[in-house]
């Protein structure tokens, strides 16, 4: 039976140790409630998840939120929201205002981890020849539209429109050999754009 707290006394035990002596005193009626409530809740949880299995698992949960991350951002094995695009619209555009609005969507976007001119910095320099996902047109609107989430870019198909991804895609296959200064060194793969036009 539980006391109220003004009733219960300082019980001093009858042994000590290098003179400092033991008290032996029933634990408040508050810390009690609440460890008998996380007990109750224990029981619950464990018949409700583990037991019946009416709540989902941990391996249950994991998959539906892949499942609605996939419906999101779409599947990088099939191209994902870059595979929604069409293969004509998948050329670089070269007229001076798609190139203006491509820039302005990278100067929001990408100039953290790119740098300005786009020599690169936490991420890689996109004005060389070398690339880490693939040097082509459509390597390039692929990585912008599904990102590279365990390098930290996220997934820009969700976030912009087909156009401006279209658009920053053509910016940054514009920023070719442009050789900005304090450029990032090369890393990836060199891609031939000269040998895959032909």
């Amino acid at each position: 039976m539980v006391k109220k707290i003004e009733k219960v006394k300082d019980e001093l035990l009858d042994h000590d140790f290098d003179g400092i002596q033991e008290l032996d005193n029933e634990l408040p009626p508050w810390w009690l409630m609440l460890f008998y409530i996380t007990i109750i809740w224990s029981v619950v949880y464990l018949l409700y998840y583990h037991v019946l299995g009416i709540g989902p698992s941990s391996i249950e949960e994991y998959q539906q939120e892949m499942a609605r991350a996939e419906k999101l951002y779409g599947s990088q094995k099939s191209g994902g929201a870059a595979a929604a695009i069409p293969e004509e619209d998948l050329k670089p555009l070269t007229d001076k205002a798609s190139l203006e609005a491509g820039k302005a969507v990278y100067t929001k976007n990408c100039v953290a981890c790119h740098g300005p001119n786009g020599e690169g910095g936490i991420g890689p320099n996109l004005t060389d020849a070398y690339w880490i996902h693939g040097g082509s047109f459509k390597d390039i609107v692929h990585t912008i539209t599904v990102g590279v989430p365990q390098k930290g870019m996220v997934p820009w198909g969700p976030v912009l429109k087909k156009d401006e991804i279209i658009q920053v895609a053509s910016y940054v296959w514009s920023l070719y050999g442009t050789n900005p200064p304090n450029a990032k060194a090369p890393e990836g793969e060199k891609y031939d754009r000269e040998a895959a036009q032909q």
